[in-house]
């Protein structure tokens, strides 16, 4: 389980001399009674129907936090009251090879809804949506041992 990297908000840097490396902030939205929210990947989009954490591209210069907040704002119309680093995992995908800065979200304001089209679903664990999004696994793992 790695530590939260120095370099977050650089938004792109390099792996080696050729691959660049797409930071993301991810939310792990969870609820009082242990529930926590999945979201499912646009049409037209990587993985297209595949379910995974909500979140999104960090911009250049901007924080792990503010990059969480925009974006769960525009994919959930959520605001994050509560949030902290919790873990960061690199997964290399075909189309992308991704930091992923998970944050788990306690507390915020509003109803989560889906503001660009996408479906989501409130999870127990294990999750019984499929297919799962190859990155969103360890995730349920940490989860499932807390």
């Amino acid at each position: 389980m790695n530590e939260a990297s120095e370099n977050a908000g650089n938004g792109e840097a390099k792996i080696g001399a050729t691959r660049p490396v797409t930071e993301v902030a991810v939310g792990v939205l969870v609820q009082p009674d242990g529930r926590y929210l999945l979201a499912q990947r646009p049409a037209g989009k990587p993985y297209e129907g595949y379910w995974e954490f909500p979140g999104g591209k960090l911009e250049p210069g901007e924080s792990v936090e503010a990059a969480l907040a925009r974006e769960l704002h525009e994919e959930l119309g959520i605001e994050v009251e509560a949030s902290h680093l919790w873990h960061t995992l690199e997964h290399d995908y075909p189309h992308a090879y991704v930091r992923l800065f998970f944050c788990k979200v306690t507390q915020w304001s509003g109803e989560p809804h889906g503001r660009e089209g996408q479906a989501f679903v409130w999870q127990s664990l294990p999750a019984d949506v499929e297919p799962l999004l190859p990155a969103t696994i360890p995730v349920l793992e940490w989860l499932a041992a807390e």
